[in-house]
């Protein structure tokens, strides 16, 4: 994709005053078509229905809840916008020099992405992290502490970690953090004009301001997995939970069930049966093998006896009815 060329000055001042001297007033005929523009607005044509991007990051929010809650005690509400196409130096331009900014490896597409967080959402995790009160925080320092730095550190493993699993769904990707940067002005990652694909998120913390946070991957990084990108990705995977497997086990063992044994089953003429009185006595013969149902199904075959003067029965194996 041809990256987008600025205009020196001289040529925006040749232009406008080009302009100066055209009669502006023109005419339309009714068959020329119109196409209404809004100046600023991104043309997202390049970067297409990135549905699964979007499936991504949605399931990123999710599973950065846990990155924050060791920090704010609480888990936040973390939302995703839309993937917004700019290049680097117009996201650059609209960024703060004085930024947290965390540049990681993705091995298995031969690129980078960046971590971008603002200095104030970073010192409200420190101060609460250190066991202060969460509020907002408006640092004059052009540098990050010590503690800060940790801090930075801990977010950065833990964000890259939560993203292998959202992006696991759609391919296998790898994150290792390379650098940390302060000053976006020194972030080494693309060209000036390069596209990339900025992903921005917002953190909802209970009584204090919204803090947001971006993670940006460079647009031709992504070219290689495009049409996966532009796809409804489903996923393949399933979490091992192993505190909800024990929990289903535990309540499935506890489920009462009925057993009973079946001694004998004698047959008599249909003109007994209607003749029979109380006190009457059907002549039956146990078996040696006796079947116990389990919810009216044969699961085992046992032999009928007596267990400290009460009737009882032991087991001798499953049934072979239920075998076959």
């Amino acid at each position: 994709m041809a990256s987008p060329k600025k205009l020196s000055a001289d040529q925006v001042a040749a232009l406008v005053g080009d302009l100066m001297d055209k009669d502006l007033d023109v005419t339309f005929d009714g068959d020329v078509e119109v196409r209404p523009f809004v100046f600023g607005q991104n043309d997202t044509a390049v970067l297409g229905e990135y549905y699964a991007l979007q499936m991504v990051n949605e399931r990123f929010c999710r599973l950065a809840r846990n990155v924050f809650l060791p920090m704010l005690r609480i888990q936040p509400r973390i939302s995703s916008f839309p993937p917004e196409l700019r290049s680097f130096d117009d996201y650059r331009s609209s960024q703060d020099n004085f930024v947290s900014i965390t540049s990681s490896r993705i091995e298995e597409l031969r690129g980078n992405k960046l971590v971008v967080i603002p200095p104030a959402f970073v010192s409200l995790l420190t101060d609460a992290y250190y066991g202060g009160t969460i509020k907002a925080m408006k640092p004059v320092r052009n540098e990050f502490t010590a503690s800060e730095g940790r801090v930075i550190e801990i977010v950065a493993s833990r964000l890259n970690d939560a993203l292998q699993l959202a992006w696991r769904d759609l391919v296998t990707l790898t994150f290792s953090i390379i650098s940390h940067e302060e000053n976006m002005q020194f972030a080494q990652f693309v060209d000036a004009e390069d596209m990339v694909v900025v992903c921005s998120f917002m953190v909802q913390i209970p009584g204090a301001d919204p803090a947001s946070f971006d993670v940006i991957y460079p647009l031709q990084t992504l070219k290689p997995i495009s049409s996966q990108l532009r796809s409804r990705m489903q996923s393949d995977f399933v979490d091992d939970d192993q505190s909800w497997r024990l929990r289903l086990e535990r309540a499935i063992l506890e489920i009462p069930l009925q057993v009973s044994a079946l001694l004998c089953e004698p047959e008599i003429p249909l003109r007994q049966l209607m003749q029979l009185r109380s006190g009457d006595v059907i002549p039956a013969q146990i078996a040696d093998h006796v079947d116990v149902l389990v919810e009216g199904q044969k699961l085992f075959a046992a032999q009928a006896g007596n267990l400290n003067g009460q009737s009882a029965i032991r087991v001798l194996g499953r049934s072979q009815t239920h075998e076959s």
